[in-house]
């Protein structure tokens, strides 16, 4: 997939506002002539990939694809690490680059950019996918006359495109929740789109899943970073864990039998090393699903794991441990994420990766990189302790979906009353636990398995890969109720407002398009 990404075609689209369907793409060729050479299918779903890793149409930055933000900045993975992170008690940047501090905070308003930036990525991805459902019809496949075997094969690519698609609504359903919906239906030019309410959208990720799960292969057969069976498996298991915030309903049965496939496939099992799923090789790993891809070479971003890595060093850090020349001194973690850890240093529990010469475990001052533990989780360094490809930009791709994830979400879905195995879950989660404490040292029983147990483990196992947010919000933890340093604005932290759960919709859409209505209280 890494290769592909550098046959894509340079498709040029500038948007005013990205769900206003009356601005078209901008490009010298038409579709019908471009369309023509059946190889331009596959790079142009390559760039629906790359929606996820790269900003714009030469990297690492120069010609962004949507506006009002740095290119760099404005990065799919960055963004989205960032909505689902700094609000939480797993990480403060202590950048002071527009509104970005109001995300450490909670404080954030409907004119916030790195808020906007992340919701018109989500709709830049949605337009691609749309526009290449469109030229990939049927009807356009047979007017150009391509064979039999052709159209099979771009028939499969739709399916790919759909599920991008499909992960990209859900980001947007559980980020902003009512949200501006469209498909492939909707000619560009037509009115600007509806806005469709959680329940709508809910159904609309639910019936493209099922639809298209036939049409997926499964992982084994599937070039390594593009869509499989399994990885829509866990897209399900997402969309059903979350479906009470989203629609008031449980559905926990559903999600534990989405991780049931997928465990049962016999595609996945744990690495050996947990920290191989976030060197320079992990695309090596036995347990991830799916991931946004990224190349030190080929697929380069000043967002992504780009960020992940150099935004975490600072202070007394050496750079070359970490694969980098050099670091940003941004990104660290607050005391309530190192005190779910029997220790601080990782002696017992080997996923305590923090970084604590020089830095102080309390913050006083989100602005001193010295302040909070620093945690090199992601690095661009290899299994085999070499360097990725380049100094800069690491060869690390981001999980969005990885085994461990999936024995987390059985788990949770059994104490929920989901069904399953009670014996089973325990199982599951002793085997992470074991991985983690290199022994049975850290094993727990059927009785310890509680949803408060589920939460943490969840941070102590996941911290840093974008989940946390939404976990807090399942488990009614990210407002209301739970507390740590820097929420709300304090040194001690405080609860915060309800209606924070969702992001605001940007201001600048809800003047592109009328129809809009934005979140309650913002």
């Amino acid at each position: 997939m890494k290769n592909i990404f550098k046959l894509m075609i340079v498709m040029v689209v500038t948007l005013s506002a990205c769900t206003d369907l009356d601005v078209p793409p901008k490009s010298d060729a038409t579709g019908e002539l471009i369309f023509n050479d059946p190889a331009t299918y596959e790079a142009f779903l390559a760039k629906i990939y790359a929606g996820f890793s790269l900003t714009g149409q030469q990297g690492p930055a120069g010609a962004g694809d949507i506006r009002g933000i740095d290119e760099g900045a404005s990065n799919y993975v960055r963004q989205y690490w960032q909505l689902q992170e700094l609000p939480t008690d797993e990480a403060v940047v202590g950048w002071a680059d527009g509104n970005l501090p109001t995300l450490n905070t909670q404080t954030w308003t409907d004119d916030n950019e790195f808020i906007t930036a992340m919701y018109y990525r989500i709709f830049f991805n949605v337009s691609l996918a749309n526009e290449f459902l469109r030229e990939a019809s049927e009807e356009k496949l047979t007017e150009r006359g391509f064979d039999e075997d052709t159209k099979a094969t771009i028939q499969q690519y739709r399916a790919e495109a759909r599920f991008v698609r499909a992960l990209s609504y859900w980001h947007g359903l559980d980020l902003f929740g009512n949200i501006p919906f469209y498909t492939e239906e909707d000619a560009i030019g037509s009115e600007a789109p509806d806005q469709a309410t959680q329940q709508d959208v809910f159904t609309y990720i639910e019936n493209e899943l099922i639809d298209i799960e036939t049409q997926l292969k499964s992982f084994v057969s599937t070039p390594y970073g593009r869509a499989s069976k399994e990885a829509l498996w866990a897209l399900q298991a997402k969309l059903y864990l979350n479906a009470e915030v989203y629609t008031g309903t449980d559905r926990s049965a559903d999600c534990l039998a989405a991780c049931e496939k997928i465990i049962n496939s016999g595609a996945f099992a744990l690495a050996d090393d947990y920290q191989l799923n976030f060197g320079a090789d992990n695309h090596t790993s036995s347990e991830i699903i799916f991931a946004a891809l990224f190349d030190g070479e080929h697929i380069r971003t000043w967002g992504g794991t780009t960020y992940l890595v150099n935004a975490a060093i600072g202070g007394t850090m050496d750079p070359a441990n970490y694969g980098v020349a050099g670091g940003w001194s941004g990104l660290r973690t607050t005391s309530a994420l190192v005190n779910l850890f029997p220790d601080e240093t990782g002696d017992l529990d080997g996923r305590a990766i923090f970084y604590t010469d020089g830095q102080t475990k309390e913050i006083t001052s989100i602005t001193d990189f010295t302040n909070g533990y620093a945690v090199p989780k992601f690095t661009n360094i290899t299994s085999n302790d070499a360097q990725g490809s380049d100094e800069t930009h690491p060869d690390t791709d981001f999980a969005f979906f990885r085994l461990a994830d999936v024995y987390l979400m059985y788990a949770e879905s059994v104490v929920r009353g989901g069904g399953g195995s009670s014996a089973t879950a325990v199982e599951y989660v002793n085997m992470l636990r074991e991985r983690a404490y290199g022994s049975t040292a850290g094993n727990i029983t059927a009785a310890d398995l509680t949803l408060d147990f589920i939460l943490d483990e969840r941070a102590r196992e996941l911290y840093w890969e974008g989940h946390r947010r939404t976990d807090l919000i399942r488990f009614n933890q990210f407002t209301e109720n739970g507390v740590w340093p820097w929420k709300g604005g304090t040194q001690a932290g405080q609860t915060t407002g309800a209606y924070l759960n969702l992001y605001p919709i940007p201001s600048a859409d809800l003047i592109a398009n009328p129809k809009l209505k934005q979140n309650d209280q913002y």
